[in-house]
């Protein structure tokens, strides 16, 4: 499914509403002036609110599973709203709140 490419200026959420931010963003592409996330680079997370008695959380990194099949950015495919990601450790969701709408990718 088609969906806005992710760049660093986008609003990514945990599931409990940690902020998450690409670690490495993908310099060689640009949108709304700033670079863009790969599925390939892990989401550092700070903020999340999930603290269980069982012990696996709060989420810590995410992780984008899927992303654009046809757009790739330095061998890897864009991250996009769309996609699936994971958090370690809880294994929820990320979840895009807010990005740039000019630019989209399938």
């Amino acid at each position: 499914m088609p969906g806005p490419i992710l760049h660093v200026g986008a609003v990514v959420l945990c599931a409990h509403g940690g902020q998450a931010m690409p670690t490495v963003p993908s310099p060689v592409v640009m949108v709304s002036g700033m670079p863009i996330a790969t599925i390939a680079a892990p989401y550092a997370i700070a903020g999340c609110m999930f603290v269980p008695p069982a012990g696996n959380g709060p989420c810590a990194t995410g992780q984008w599973v899927t992303g654009s099949q046809c757009v790739f950015s330095q061998g890897q495919p864009v991250a996009i709203m769309t996609g699936v990601s994971v958090c370690v450790p809880t294994g929820t969701p990320m979840v895009p709140v807010a990005a740039q709408t000019l630019v989209m990718a399938t």
